[in-house]
């Protein structure tokens, strides 16, 4: 497939890029190899590839939830910076 410098142009409007005409044409060039790539691998046979979620088979090793009682604030807030009773005290961030 082939992509025109127009096609580049808009992709580079919606990406918010700026592009000069070198560049729009190097990425028409390079945008439009890698989509031959892609049709080249449209036509290979995977009939007989056992599907999988990645290169390794792998099991998650998670352990299981355990309730627990909350340690309350004194132990939450000992090493805050700041603190108004329960509270954490942050730096005021918008203007």
């Amino acid at each position: 497939m082939k992509i025109s410098k127009n096609e580049v142009e808009n992709i580079a409007h919606l990406a918010r890029l700026k592009l000069d005409d070198l560049q729009k044409e190097k990425m028409a060039e390079q945008l439009s190899h890698i989509l031959q790539y892609v049709d080249k691998l449209k036509d290979i046979n995977v009939e007989s590839v056992k599907p999988s979620s990645g290169a390794a088979f792998m099991n998650n090793v998670l352990r299981d939830d355990q309730l627990q009682e909350s340690p309350g604030p004194g132990v939450t807030l000992a090493n805050a910076p700041e603190r108004d009773e329960d509270f954490y005290i942050v730096p005021k961030t918008i203007k």
